[in-house]
């Protein structure tokens, strides 16, 4: 890559941290290999390396939420670079404007709130079930039996949970309701980011 230095890690990626051109404020941390930085400086717009995905893909390809890249920066070691922006609309997929939040949060609460993040594995699993069918999967079967059998499992889970009597069956209960959502929700495409953005837009 003529004009430029970089050096990439192991798996030939090169971490980058996205700032708000305008403000300052840290957006978010993403990875780049070699085609997603020279995509990015071809378009203007950030492309990163999806490590999930396996692939290139620039930033809002779904949601349509682009990184313009207005100035790029590398740090003393030629390791990292720091990319401004200016950020059309949420930069966090959970419909947040940055993915970092303020750690006080957290440390002040009587548990480790990690919830979410175990949805989002679990629907990266699905997603990737979907995509590639794999034997004996129960997540396939349901893929495979087409959307009025989800819908009717979503219902009968949702019957099993406000029917349950203890707390024990009802956690159990809303984990099957949960799952066979992510399962409906995946059938047609819908991210838990936008029922997040949903979500956000109902605070006001």
């Amino acid at each position: 890559m003529s004009g430029y230095d970089l050096k990439f890690d192991e798996n030939s990626l090169i971490p980058v941290i996205i700032q708000d051109y305008d403000n300052n404020e840290v957006l978010t941390l993403g990875y780049m290999d070699i085609n997603a930085f020279n995509k990015s400086i071809e378009t203007g717009y950030v492309h990163y390396y999806s490590r999930s995905k396996e692939r290139i893909r620039i930033k809002g390809e779904v949601s349509g939420n682009t990184q313009e890249i207005k100035n790029i920066m590398i740090d003393c070691d030629n390791d990292s670079l720091l990319i401004k922006v200016i950020q059309k609309g949420n930069a966090c997929h959970l419909g947040n404007k940055s993915c970092f939040r303020n750690l006080d949060e957290k440390i002040n609460k009587n548990y480790i709130d990690y919830s979410l993040e175990v949805l989002l594995n679990l629907e990266d699993l699905i997603y990737k079930t979907k995509e590639n069918p794999r034997e004996n999967s129960y997540t396939t079967y349901l893929f495979n039996s087409g959307e009025e059998n989800i819908r009717k499992k979503v219902g009968e889970e949702a019957v099993e949970t406000i029917l349950a009597k203890t707390n024990d069956r009802i956690i159990y209960e809303t984990s099957d309701l949960l799952y066979h959502l992510l399962v409906y929700l995946s059938y047609n495409n819908i991210k838990i980011y936008d029922i997040m953005n949903e979500l956000n837009k109902r605070k006001k």
